[in-house]
């Protein structure tokens, strides 16, 4: 599977950013690609710096003008689109959510974001409802994706039930940076982290993995910090986490990865993780702390 990846630095300008995503995925598309996939909540900025109500006028239905929009796209260029939008479900009822657009401009489906954090300059708790829709990977004309987003990255039992629904990939739309006042080591580490906990997923599951996230520096409209560099670095890995592909951190990126699914057969054929997990000793694993 040709799998095109979209790493974008945005600006405030919703309908330039729309048209760069759209010249891009018709880039990647003339390229061969036959699954594409963009980052976080990638028409704007990413608007979670600050608390702000009018933000929720960015808010849109699905199906809507996104879905609308590439839908066609994806008709017209016959790929598999994965999109990322800021959800208006009903008044005051919002969620962060991946759209998987079908070759023939139809919604194959759509996941909820279930983790959502609260963080200084990561303020999604105030605009974003936690998913309801639980961990069930969407079937496509390019296999049975398992779509996760940015937080969600952190969280190994995500993964895993995305591959124990049988997920053949695993796929992360990412809005993630640095905040200027850390030191170097310290982003170091938390770059490196990232990494390894996503790398992590694929080995555990025997799975690819797909991680999207948006470059560029975005200011806190607040000026409480010094707003975000978002790290790039988007990156593909095998089922063994061996990495096939690794984006810069500041540059936009257009990029197509060649991933073969029949490995993930192979590969667990030599690490039966699944075959040894002990589900009769996991009940624990349901509560919040074992005290």
């Amino acid at each position: 599977m040709k799998v095109g990846i979209i790493q974008q630095a945005n600006t405030a300008n919703i309908e330039e950013n729309i048209e760069k995503l759209s010249a891009s995925v018709r880039s990647l598309a003339q390229q061969g690609a036959e699954l594409i996939v963009m980052q976080e909540i990638h028409n704007g900025l990413y608007f979670c710096q600050t608390e702000d109500t009018d933000v929720f006028d960015q808010g849109e239905t699905i199906p809507g003008p996104s879905t609308n929009l590439f839908g066609a796209l994806a008709k017209e260029l016959e790929v598999v689109i994965v999109l990322s939008l800021f959800e208006k479900r009903a008044p005051g009822l919002y969620h962060n959510t991946a759209v998987v657009m079908e070759k023939d401009g139809s919604i194959a489906g759509k996941y909820r974001k279930m983790h959502i954090p609260d963080d200084p300059a990561y303020y999604e708790k105030f605009y974003f409802t936690p998913g309801d829709m639980g961990f069930e990977p969407i079937d496509t004309s390019v296999g049975r994706l398992g779509l996760l987003i940015c937080w969600d990255q952190w969280y190994p039992e995500a993964a895993r039930l995305m591959a124990l629904a049988g997920a053949e990939v695993l796929i992360y739309p990412t809005a993630i940076g640095w905040e200027s006042s850390d030191t170097e080591d310290e982003k170091q580490r938390q770059l490196d982290a990232w990494v390894t906990i996503q790398r992590s997923h694929a080995v555990a599951n025997g799975l690819p993995m797909i991680s999207v996230n948006r470059t560029g520096y975005e200011p806190d409209p607040s000026g409480q910090t010094n707003g975000i560099t978002f790290w790039g670095n988007s990156f593909v890995c095998g089922p063994q986490g061996e990495l096939l592909y690794t984006a810069p951190h500041h540059e936009d990126v257009n990029y197509i990865v060649e991933i073969d699914k029949t490995r993930t057969e192979n590969v667990r054929r030599w690490w039966p993780f699944f075959r040894d997990r002990r589900i009769d000793a996991y009940d624990e694993l349901t509560k919040r702390y074992i005290d």
